[in-house]
């Protein structure tokens, strides 16, 4: 009953954490939360078509990678709870 309560503790703790990431031209920004919901995404430059599909890949792909990094992160504690208990 412990770890479900920690478990949402972390999920709601997840969701208040707000991420950014741009491609590497900065053509687009992405804001997502730790749990990996797009809340924005922001056109900084005119570009062509190709290169903003490109764009966006690039910077989604950039803020999923720093969402799991900070989930990883925040699910260390929960998951030595559980290898403690066995």
């Amino acid at each position: 009953m412990e770890l479900r309560k920690e478990a949402k503790n972390i999920q709601a703790k997840l969701k208040k954490i707000h991420i950014e990431a741009s491609d590497d031209n900065n053509n687009v920004k992405i804001t997502m939360d730790a749990e990996q919901k797009v809340l924005k995404v922001e056109i900084l430059q005119e570009v062509a078509k190709e290169q903003m599909e490109s764009a966006l890949v690039d910077a989604m792909n950039k803020a999923i990678k720093k969402s799991q990094e900070i989930a990883a992160e925040n699910m260390k504690g929960i998951l030595g709870d559980l290898s403690a208990g066995m």
